[in-house]
């Protein structure tokens, strides 16, 4: 028997924040995360000096050092977006973390950069000054699933998602499903990546970072007429998917329910998005919940601010939904955090729903002729009272996920 699937606890760290009032507040006011970065001078190679940092995250006072040896910035943030879920849920210090039903499905797009250079000085030089018995631990791609398995001590399944852009949005797809079949009764999902100028070359190099690099309040605009490019940031976000028979009998509060889940890859290119494959995605997900298009009242987009991917995305979605589908792209207030940005994007999603209030694409002011006719959510938040909430991510290698909340 399919099992259904509940988000008991949510937390996350952004540029903006780490709670929802704090968030909501910075949205109201119109502000982004995104600044200059005068740190990035000295590459001269990269054009762009844009990104949405998290000034001043720290933790080494919170944890104990010996726990904090195998985690680089990414890995910190992805347990203490988790140590803020598992309070929200009323877990804390609960036997069933440490009993082998609980289980991790999380995701980043790499792990921590930094620790690459000893690697790097080793193969160059011959030297290996820079190594030391951790560095492998903080760089590995399932660095974040693993330490946040160590720190809470969780026996359950390890599901290590590293699938660039999608890797929060499939992190919280796989946690539901092993859930819905029974091969656990709660999940610790979502995502998380640092910001490293590693990661902003990797755009650069491709032509598809914003240089607005002296008008940084002005970028990222996804489906703009005048975007220019994508902005790189950081963050994490967790949730904690339940079992709903096991989350009413211990009396948790319910934030939604994850009722769909939808993911396909293009077959194409690995760049370049294909608007059929990901309105395939998006029926998939529907599918999976048992609705009809005509269900989903508002979809948050993935809205890189890319030229191609704008387009294409947009008319994947007019394709499912037609013109009448509200729309926007959290990505203008954060940046692009990669790896997080499906997590945090679901997170954020959620309580825009409860709270009935959504924030407008930041930056979009003339919506791009070449971009399909919708319902763009622009200039001011808007109050919807809706019951599904369609949230779609899009990554390297065509790489589609779609999800769907219902509100509670």
């Amino acid at each position: 028997m399919r099992r259904r699937v509940v988000v008991t606890g949510m937390g996350g760290i952004t540029a903006l924040g780490e709670d929802w009032p704090a968030i909501r507040a910075r949205f109201k006011a119109g502000k982004t995360g995104v600044r200059r970065m005068p740190e990035w001078d000295r590459y001269h190679g990269l054009n762009t000096r844009l990104a949405a940092p998290i000034d001043g995250f720290d933790v080494s006072n919170r944890y104990e050092r010996k726990k904090l040896r195998t985690m680089g910035s990414v890995s910190r943030m992805a347990v203490y977006a988790t140590e803020r879920a598992i309070t929200d849920a009323g877990l804390t210090g609960e036997a069933c973390l440490t009993q082998g039903r609980t289980g991790i499905a999380y995701g980043s797009s790499f792990g921590s950069p930094e620790p690459v250079l000893g690697f790097a000085e080793l193969m160059k030089t011959g030297a290996s000054t820079k190594l030391t018995g951790t560095s492998y631990l903080q760089m590995m791609s399932h660095t974040a699933a693993v330490n946040i398995g160590l720190f809470f001590a969780i026996t359950g399944r390890i599901l290590p998602t590293s699938s660039a852009c999608t890797s929060g949005s499939h992190a919280i797809g796989y946690g539901a499903e092993t859930i819905r079949y029974g091969m656990q009764d709660v999940m610790i999902v979502g995502g998380a990546d640092e910001l490293s100028v590693f990661e902003a070359a990797v755009f650069d190099t491709l032509f598809a970072t914003s240089t607005r690099n002296d008008a940084p309040e002005t970028t990222p605009r996804p489906f703009d007429r005048d975007r220019d490019g994508l902005v790189v940031g950081e963050g994490a976000a967790t949730l904690i998917l339940e079992e709903f028979e096991h989350a009413k009998a211990r009396g948790a509060r319910i934030h939604a329910e994850l009722v769909g889940y939808g993911t396909n890859s293009d077959g194409n290119h690995v760049s370049q998005p294909s608007a059929n494959t990901m309105s395939v995605a998006l029926k998939l997900a529907m599918e999976d919940a048992n609705l009809p298009a005509d269900a989903i009242d508002f979809v948050n987009g993935h809205g890189t601010a890319t030229e191609w991917g704008d387009i294409e995305e947009s008319k994947a979605t007019v394709d499912v939904f037609g013109k009448r589908i509200p729309l926007h792209a959290l990505k203008s207030y954060f940046g692009h955090s990669l790896g997080a940005c499906g997590s945090i994007e679901a997170w954020l999603g959620i309580e825009m729903m409860k709270d009935g209030w959504f924030a407008p694409t930041a930056n979009l002011v003339n919506v791009d002729e070449r971009c399909a006719e919708l319902d763009y959510v622009m200039g001011e938040g808007r109050r919807l009272d809706i019951e599904y909430l369609m949230s779609n991510n899009f990554a390297f290698g065509g790489i589609n996920t779609s999800l769907i909340f219902k509100r509670v």
